[in-house]
């Protein structure tokens, strides 16, 4: 009887499956092996898609004339710093006493295609071949994904996907990096004072950057506009509370001219006529006009994906959405939480019916044991599989990232910051099983002669699952929110209160918020409740508030990556958003990968400490580049749909010729068009108005100390240079990497 070949991703991930098939291995070099089975693994990827030259050496050389670059057939290398590692895993699998081959690379469409790569690299043919699909490295989901391995040709869509996207991004990346830079790069370099400037273009590092300077040209050409409340000061000495005033039917300025909106003048001296209208006759009274008293119920968020948890994890601990990635993939590999590169939210009906066991694990997690014994008194973890946290058509490859319960004794080996992205996802997983948080609110209107005042209170009754992930508002330390802290150490008194309804969008102007520290005393709160309609309440004064309408939010890492998730929201034409709907920009997998290319490009700068996100002046030149020659690359359109198509294929609703067909013709037409066009004498006078933003960066001083810019400068896209062919090609191989 012949061998078993399991082959990992990584040695780690190799060493759980060894020991969870309790194998009596020798230690060879590059694997292990026992009487009946051999592991080995990959370190990533060991084969990639050759560079043009490999086509034909005179491709090294940058030219036009050689664009659209479009194989018909590709080509495929082991990578040098891991060949040795390729020859031991290629001999393994063309060994003739090995009879299987389980594939346990990471289970998604990357897993599967540096798995793919290999095999065909080695021309492997005549073995039975087996897919191990697994969620979390616990011993018994690795001798479960052994045990329901499936026929490795049921993946071929996954595989024919995986090809693609690399493809894609191969084309894209080559053709689209070396066009522009030919035809735009003396023009970035010339006004830089630099040496050369290489276009590097990514079919969805473009949009990014696209996403991100758009979103810094809205606020440079955001014009403030202030506008002026009116406030009044209601009730008796020592228990006032604020009302704020609104324009509504009946009011003697509705619908006038000189409204902001509903709650606010363009001028003070409007305002300033509102207030001299009521309080002509003193004292003035209000009356009460309306109250209304409701509970409101919030529900527990759904688990977290990976976007959701870099989000989170950007706004908690102000880290990259990179670092999150990697945190979260070292928890999978310590066996303490499910797989990470899920884009589900929700868990399948299989997990659901087995939850006790993660519930029963957590009881060696200190932190967690009065949550869960509380659970067992609620009992909801029997009735998991009826609620929206659990849905199968909801999920693809992998569901949410929900702790395992197992690997306890790899937590103290962790740093800091690991530790507390872990309590985040227990707390998260523990949430849901908890009731819905309660709010009592109370809305008032006041009336003074014709005018009305409006005032809402609200007060948090019932903790639901705010006692387990903390009350929103509360400092750290109040809750049970912050990693490390004591469980039920949480106020059921919190409370945040709401004065009008908010309705100025993007605007600084402080909404009443003076309610606050009154809506957080529970005995003024029964005060206020107590109010009934008809009773009459004095006003105690009356004043105006200068706000000012406010730009939009510049992204931190963390909402740049929801956006990505999300780039159907960002598409104007209905449409074509619900056709995409669900297509990102990337994939779980990548994204993280993508901003930090966009960091070390020197196109985006991330502020470290905010984790804000910005354009520098070269990612602002390189946007006006694509948008003067190849403008749909900086689109979510284009990128989501092509995302989709990707899963068409993975779904088996198109082939990959199809897929192709539409991507040569994508690539070699908008080749052709920039070929033809003769704008970089445009492009000055982009530049000349981005530069003044810039004045503290070093390029632009170096620009602006000599003058003019310098017209012999060689750049990469000079031909003939051994320099620049050397600068080019290293460049190139950026884009055999995923984007």
């Amino acid at each position: 009887m012949g061998k078993s070949l399991y082959i990992a991703e990584k040695p780690s991930v190799a060493q759980e499956f060894a020991k969870a098939l309790k194998l009596n291995t020798r230690r060879q070099d590059g694997y292990l092996e026992s009487e009946d089975s051999i592991v080995t693994w990959c370190v990533g990827h060991l084969v990639t898609m050759s560079y043009p030259e490999e086509y034909d050496p005179a491709l090294k050389k940058w030219s036009l004339q050689t664009l659209p670059f479009i194989p018909a057939r590709f080509k495929y290398e082991v990578i040098p710093s891991v060949a040795k590692q390729y020859k031991i895993v290629a001999g393994l699998l063309n060994r003739p006493d090995v009879e299987t081959i389980y594939v346990c690379t990471d289970s998604g469409r990357e897993g599967e295609y540096i798995y793919r790569l290999v095999e065909q690299q080695a021309q492997v043919h005549g073995k039975n071949r087996r897919r191990v699909w697994i969620d979390s490295q616990t011993e018994e989901e690795i001798l479960r994904g052994i045990r329901e391995a499936k026929d490795l040709s049921e993946y071929d869509n996954l595989a024919s996907a995986a090809y693609l996207r690399a493809k894609e991004d191969y084309l894209m990346g080559i053709n689209f990096s070396r066009l522009l830079t030919l035809k735009y790069g003396n023009s970035i370099s010339n006004y830089l004072g630099t040496d050369y400037s290489v276009v590097s273009v990514g079919r969805v590092m473009t949009c990014v950057l696209g996403m991100v300077v758009r979103r810094e040209r809205e606020i440079r050409e955001f014009i403030e506009t202030p506008f002026y409340r009116i406030l009044a000061t209601i009730g008796e000495q020592g228990q006032t509370f604020e009302g704020e005033w609104r324009a509504v039917k009946g009011s003697k300025w509705f619908e006038s001219f000189d409204l902001y909106k509903e709650n606010g003048f363009k001028e003070r001296e409007k305002a300033q006529q509102v207030i001299d209208h009521l309080t002509q006759e003193q004292p003035v009274i209000g009356q009460i006009a309306s109250i209304e008293k409701k509970k409101e119920k919030k529900n527990p968020p759904l688990l977290f994906n990976l976007a959701e948890l870099q989000n989170e994890c950007s706004k908690r601990f102000k880290i990259s959405p990179d670092e999150t990635l990697k945190i979260a993939q070292e928890l999978y590999e310590k066996k303490l939480t499910t797989y990470p590169r899920t884009d589900a939210r929700v868990l399948s009906t299989a997990v659901a019916k087995e939850i006790h066991k993660n519930l029963n694990g957590l009881m060696k997690y200190e932190p967690a044991v009065l949550f869960l014994q509380e659970i067992v008194g609620f009992g909801s973890h029997k009735g998991l599989a009826k609620t929206r946290y659990v849905n199968d058509k909801q999920i693809t490859d992998h569901y949410a990232i929900i702790p395992t319960g197992q690997g306890m004794s790899a937590l103290s080996g962790l740093s800091w910051t690991s530790r507390a992205v872990y309590d985040v996802i227990v707390r998260r997983f523990l949430s849901i099983f908890y009731p819905a948080a309660v709010y009592q609110k109370v809305a008032i209107t006041i009336k003074v002669k014709e005018e009305s005042f409006f005032a809402s209170f609200k007060v948090l009754a019932e903790p639901g699952y705010l006692k387990v992930v903390g009350v929103p508002g509360e400092k750290k330390g109040e809750s049970g929110s912050a990693a490390g802290a004591e469980a039920g150490n949480v106020s059921g008194s919190v409370t945040s209160a709401e004065t009008g309804d908010g309705s100025g969008d993007n605007n600084s102007g402080d909404n009443g918020d003076g309610n606050e520290d009154m809506a957080s005393s529970q005995a003024f709160f029964e005060k206020i409740q107590s109010l009934k309609k008809g009773m009459t309440l004095p006003i105690q004064g009356m004043e105006i508030k200068e706000g000012k309408t406010s730009p939009p939010k510049r992204y931190n890492s963390g909402s740049l990556i929801l956006a990505m998730e999300n780039a159907g929201q960002l598409i104007e034409d209905e449409e074509l958003r619900a056709q995409i709907k669900g297509s990102g920009i990337g994939t779980s997998a990548t994204r993280g990968e993508i901003l930090k290319k966009l960091f070390n490009n020197k196109y985006l700068a991330l502020n470290k400490k905010t984790q804000i996100v910005t354009p520098t002046m070269l990612g602002e030149m390189i946007y006006d580049v694509v948008d003067h020659s190849v403008r749909s690359l900086l689109n979510p359109e284009l990128t989501a749909s092509w995302e989709k198509g990707l899963t068409y294929v993975a779904d088996g609703d198109i082939t990959s010729d199809e897929y192709m067909m539409k991507l040569d013709r994508f690539v070699s037409s908008r080749t052709e068009g920039v070929k033809g066009l003769n704008n970089q004498y445009q492009l000055r006078t982009c530049y000349d108005r981005i530069a003044p933003f810039y004045k503290n960066e070093k390029q632009t001083t170096k620009y602006a100390k000599s003058g003019r810019a310098k017209s012999g400068t060689k750049t990469s896209a000079k031909s003939g240079s051994k320099s620049s062919g050397r600068k080019s090609t290293k460049t190139a191989n950026r884009y055999n990497k995923k984007d």
